[in-house]
């Protein structure tokens, strides 16, 4: 009932945000560069950033239909309560008519959680310029019914539709993931010029312990963090756009630093080592961290896989090819926590030498972690269920615990809940 009256109210309650959000982009008249698709947004916004820095405003922690307006009025949910929401409400209308920010460029990661966000978003922010990733099930759940209606052939057409709307609204370029047909379908919506990037550029592509190293057109790219190997777009789509706003590209960057839950590296108890990807879990998201681990130098590694929330009708299907997927790795253990990966994943395993485990609570599975690992391992969480309250307790150094993602004092209350 609860979810049902939140889905209801959603775009009301966000046109009133919207509203104000128009006005202040009225006054202020920056040149907007949307960031969107299904996965790799807010890698490709942090490789942006690391080349314009301080050129540009950009909408960390901000991707919807709230979070963009509030991020343009300069609003903030700082605990996630509900109290916050009166006070946001009473504030819109005099940050409307502030001053300002003083940056000519806005750099905006914008999602398509559900149908017609795509729509609402981009006839806001009327890009000049749209970048688009990828196409996947992420949130399809709230997309099943437009297939029940047989308005789209497939829920990824759906999905795809509604990205689609930013290119209707681009008024300048668009450069987009060529290899996704799903993305080439929308092109001829585009009035903008659109330059599409495609991995046949990619010339190889390598893991080491602590960096990634991508070679592009015989040109060597070295990061100091974990990618997997589809960051290859977010590299040529941001030389793209350097090339369109005539700025000389500076690679490699020590600006380039990724938000918490993005395949962040910890020292772990017993000499482990941590990979920790929590922060979320879509399909192709999961399938790039695992492909990733998998060319990871290492010969003891283990998963942690929780579940992929909020695919609907797709939830078996999917979590049935994160099991095929699993089969096709080298592992030593693999460890999986909640209901949806225990029902379908689990049964796709043959477990390999260390053997593969079920629980249903996040708790369970820190239990036998701690019990089991012997020292040495390096151990990739990726997934839903509070998997960074397990991380928790397995860092070597406790100060690393505010490092990790969901800080704010909701999450801490429901993973104490949960046990963790």
């Amino acid at each position: 009932m609860i979810k049902q009256i939140k889905s209801i109210l959603y775009f009301p309650l966000a046109y009133y945000f919207r509203f104000f959000a128009q006005i202040q982009l009225s006054i202020w008249k920056p040149t907007i560069i949307v960031v969107t698709g299904s996965s790799g947004k807010t890698t490709l916004l942090h490789l942006i950033e690391s080349q314009l820095q301080k050129k540009a405003k950009y909408s960390h922690f901000a991707n919807s239909s709230y979070g963009i307006p509030f991020d343009i009025l300069g609003l903030k949910r700082t605990n996630l309560t509900l109290d916050e929401w009166l006070y946001l409400f009473l504030l819109a209308p005099f940050k409307a008519f502030k001053k300002p920010y003083k940056e000519k460029l806005y750099v905006v990661e914008a999602d398509c959680d559900r149908p017609y966000e795509g729509r609402f978003l981009a006839s806001l922010l009327k890009p000049n310029v749209t970048l688009w990733t990828s196409v996947g099930r992420t949130h399809s759940m709230n997309f099943d019914y437009l297939l029940i209606n047989k308005k789209h052939p497939s829920i990824e057409d759906a999905i795809a539709h509604e990205f689609g709307y930013f290119l209707e609204t681009t008024s300048n370029l668009a450069i987009v993931n060529s290899d996704s047909e799903l993305i080439k379908k929308q092109l001829n919506r585009s009035k903008a010029l659109v330059k599409q990037v495609t991995q046949r550029k990619l010339n190889s592509y390598r893991v080491f312990p602590d960096h990634t190293e991508f070679v592009i057109d015989k040109k060597r790219y070295a990061f100091n963090v974990l990618l997997p190997q589809e960051f290859f777009y977010s590299i040529e789509i941001t030389n793209t756009l350097l090339d369109y706003l005539k700025i000389t590209p500076h690679f490699p960057s020590s600006k380039f630093i990724l938000p918490p839950g993005r395949c962040s590296l910890y020292k772990g108890i017993k000499n482990i080592t941590i990979i920790d990807s929590t922060y979320n879990a879509t399909p192709d998201g999961v399938k790039a961290i695992l492909n990733m681990f998998n060319l990871y130098p290492s010969s003891k590694k283990w998963v942690v896989l929780g579940d992929m929330i909020e695919l609907g009708d797709e939830e078996q299907e999917e979590h049935e090819r994160l099991g095929e997927l699993l089969m096709t790795m080298k592992l030593d253990n693999i460890i999986l926590v909640g209901p949806r990966v225990s029902k379908y994943t689990y049964p796709k395993i043959n477990p390999p030498a260390g053997g593969a485990e079920t629980f249903t609570m996040p708790k369970e599975a820190l239990d036998y972690l701690l019990e089991n690992l012997k020292g040495g391992e390096v151990v990739l969480f990726k997934g839903a269920r509070f998997l960074e309250g397990v991380i928790e307790h397995l860092l070597l150094d406790k100060n690393d615990v505010k490092k990790l993602c969901r800080r704010e004092k909701v999450w801490e209350k429901r993973r104490k809940q949960w046990g963790l």
